[in-house]
């Protein structure tokens, strides 16, 4: 059974506010880098969030995970087009990138099936 993706983005936001009250130039320039890459050019916000998560299966982060699996369900990315994505990710990363392959499915399930019900990840 993975962990709840819901319950990990909660514990992580909440320590990094602490963070952010106690290095806010730093979180203030993390949050100014992320916003320029996120803003809309010629790719778009999904295909963006696509490419994140891809990246958070090949450095393992599970919080990573989490993030990105909920924006996902947001902007409307079915389950086939994260797949597609997950196939290359372990194409590229072999073995423990299959692992959390599996980890980010898990991840996209939880928050769509919360969309699905309307629950505290919608």
């Amino acid at each position: 059974m993975f962990p709840s993706y819901q319950d990990i983005i909660q514990a992580t936001s909440a320590e990094t506010a602490k963070l952010r009250a106690e290095m806010p130039d730093t979180l203030k320039g993390f949050t100014a880098m992320a916003q320029a890459a996120g803003k809309p050019g010629v790719l778009d916000a999904k295909t963006k969030e696509l490419i994140a998560m891809a990246l958070s299966v090949s450095v393992r982060c599970d919080p990573c995970l989490g993030y990105h699996a909920k924006a996902l369900v947001k902007l409307g990315c079915t389950r086939e087009e994260l797949v597609e994505m997950l196939a290359m990710a372990v194409y590229m990363g072999g073995g423990p990138s299959l692992m959390y392959a599996a980890r980010a499915s898990a991840a996209y399930d939880e928050f769509a099936a919360a969309k699905a019900g309307a629950g505290p990840a919608a």
